[in-house]
């Protein structure tokens, strides 16, 4: 969706707006200054005098009046103050209490419906996390898509597979480390098909630039799991490319992956996953999940559910599956409700974060080398960043030096309060 911000009052309302923005950008949303271009308008409003609820009240009218169809979230002191009254204000789709704002972005996902699926087949699940600044940069290597999901419509406006030749994608990331980069994210929309249209592949494209270039940290997209290349698992023998993988399933159950036409069932699926641990001990696998597709029954997705379970999964991407006309899964019989989608996606969701939690903690005093991120013009904040095998992780003090950009050996201390990342400490 894209998300427009809007703020008055104190600079406390300021930064929680910004905290919004990271966390709706994890999420896969995008942001737009453009109030008219907004599929959703969120805004934290201000009661501190007359005048700022007079603005308050205003900001509101003027919202839905200038796009009526944007879905509008409300919070803030004057939100809060009389929940009752601005709920029943024109145009007001959702009130946070002040009490809850630090979980807006997640209680308006939940009741607003806001995870819908995604337009690619293949999501770059780790891109939506991973934010682009002087550390990190994506590199597209290739576009087009020769299958057709049946959920899928952007890979039939894409046309056929294009492969960037590998000499470009080297010297793209050689000219990237030059400037100060640290870690490249090989991304497209079928990253296993590359090299079909140019008579090279995956294994060839990562064994190259791990070999003619000197990039520290080697990432690569959201990868189908199928035409992945022979001797591909080999490559992760080297430390530079990052053992984390984010490999699509979209379902548990084989009868719901024929429907979408997906070209691995789940008995494949665990043989790669089996043969990437067994490579990596410290392999972590993150994935998409469409929930409520046409024709869902209540065995397919308990089906969905034990998989997950059973394969332990480090991060899920949740997708309530969206109607899409020009689809062939547009035209299929039986759709889910609204209702069942949503409580099936609330028991993932709770899988989800149980399973997070518990590939955290599994890691809890072990040592990883990390790439450092955060505003070094705010040293008030704590420095972040993630291990090589893609868990979040924040350091405990150390907030008066500059380590941005920089790699560190840290040790991973404890589990966050929120059980959403690690606190680590650096390794002197």
């Amino acid at each position: 969706m894209r998300i427009h911000l809007k703020t008055l009052g104190c600079r406390l309302n300021e930064a929680e707006l910004e905290t919004w923005s990271r966390d709706f950008r994890a999420q896969g949303h995008q942001l737009t200054d453009q109030l008219n271009d907004a599929d959703m308008v969120v805004l934290n409003t201000c009661a501190v005098t007359g005048e700022a609820v007079k603005k308050s009240r205003k900001l509101m009218s003027r919202t839905y009046r200038n796009n009526p169809k944007a879905k509008l979230v409300v919070s803030g002191c004057y939100a809060s103050i009389d929940p009752t009254e601005t709920a029943e204000s024109l145009g007001v789709d959702l009130v946070v209490n002040n009490s809850e704002k630090d979980r807006l972005v997640e209680i308006a996902t939940r009741e607003l419906n806001l995870v819908a699926m995604p337009e690619l087949a293949t999501v770059p699940g780790e891109n939506t996390l991973l934010t682009q600044g002087r550390q990190r940069a994506f590199i597209k290597v290739q576009d087009g898509c020769r299958y057709q999901c049946t959920f899928c419509i952007v890979t039939v406006a894409r046309g056929e597979e294009r492969s960037r030749p590998i000499n470009e994608v080297v010297d793209e990331i050689n000219a990237l480390h030059n400037q100060g980069v640290q870690e490249v994210v090989l991304t497209g929309v079928h990253i296993g098909g590359y090299g079909s249209d140019i008579d090279s592949n995956l294994y060839q494209l990562v064994k190259t630039v791990l070999e003619q270039t000197d990039v520290p940290r080697l990432r690569l997209g959201a990868v189908e799991p199928w035409d992945l290349p022979e001797n591909f698992w080999s490559l992760f023998g080297n430390p530079r490319f990052m053992p984390h993988l984010h490999l699509p399933l979209q379902s548990g159950a084989d009868s719901v992956l024929k429907r979408m036409a997906r070209r691995v069932k789940a008995a494949q699926f665990t043989q790669l996953v089996e043969q990437a641990r067994a490579t990596m001990p410290d392999f972590n696998l993150t994935t998409d999940i469409i929930v409520g597709f046409p024709g869902e029954t209540e065995d397919e997705w308990q089906q969905t559910l034990d998989y997950v379970e059973q394969t332990g999964f480090g991060h899920l991407h949740i997708f309530a599956y969206s109607h899409r006309p020009g689809t062939r899964a547009a035209s299929m019989p039986n759709p889910v409700s609204r209702d069942l989608i949503r409580d099936r996606s609330q028991q993932l969701h709770q899988l989800g974060e149980r399973l997070k939690r518990e590939t955290l903690e599994r890691y809890v005093g072990h040592q990883f080398p990390v790439l450092i991120e955060g505003n070094a013009e705010n040293l008030e904040q704590p420095w972040s960043g993630y291990t090589p095998n893609f868990l979040r992780i924040e350091l405990a003090g150390d907030k008066g030096a500059n380590l941005e950009n920089t790699i560190q050996q840290v040790k991973l201390d404890c589990l966050a309060e929120d059980g959403d990342h690690l606190i680590a400490s650096l390794v002197i």
